[in-house]
C-alpha cells in the first residue's frame, strides 16, 4: 500500500525558515500530482502547492506565493515544501498528500482529489 511520512516540523520564529520533507513508499508508477495542505485548529483543511510529478509544474495557494517552494527528488522519492519568511498565520499541521489517480486532467488543492495522505508535521511560527 501507498505511504506517506512527513518530516521536518518544528517551532520556528516569525521571519524565519522551514523545510517539510515527505518520504513516499509503496507506489508502482508515481501519482499525477502530489501536494503539501495544513489545517490549523479549528479551521477547514486548506491547499497549500502541488506538483505534476511528471512535468514538474508546480501551483501555489495565493497565500503562500512567493514564500513557498515545493519540490521532489525522484532519486530520493521525497516532496519537500521549503517555507521563508513565515508567519504567524502559518501555523499549521502540514500534510503530504497524493492523487490515486496516475494521469490525465488538471489538478486542483481540493482535498478530494487526494486519496493519500501522511501523518502530518506540525509547524508552529511564534512571534
Amino acid at each position: 500500500q501507498v505511504q506517506l511520512a512527513e518530516s521536518g516540523g518544528g517551532s520556528v520564529q516569525a521571519g524565519g525558515s522551514l523545510t517539510v520533507s515527505c518520504a513516499a513508499s509503496g507506489y508502482t508508477y508515481r501519482p499525477y500530482c502530489m501536494g503539501w495542505f495544513r489545517q490549523a485548529p479549528g479551521k477547514e483543511r486548506e491547499g497549500v502547492a502541488f506538483i505534476y510529478t511528471n512535468s514538474g509544474s508546480r501551483y501555489y495557494a495565493d497565500s503562500v506565493q512567493g514564500r513557498f517552494t515545493i519540490s521532489q527528488d525522484n532519486a530520493k522519492n521525497t516532496l519537500d515544501l521549503q517555507m521563508n519568511s513565515l508567519q504567524i498565520e502559518d501555523t499549521a499541521m502540514y500534510y503530504c498528500a497524493a492523487t490515486t489517480r496516475i494521469s490525465g486532467g488538471q489538478c486542483t488543492l481540493e482535498q478530494y482529489e487526494y486519496g493519500y495522505w501522511g501523518q502530518g508535521t506540525q509547524v508552529t511560527v511564534s512571534s
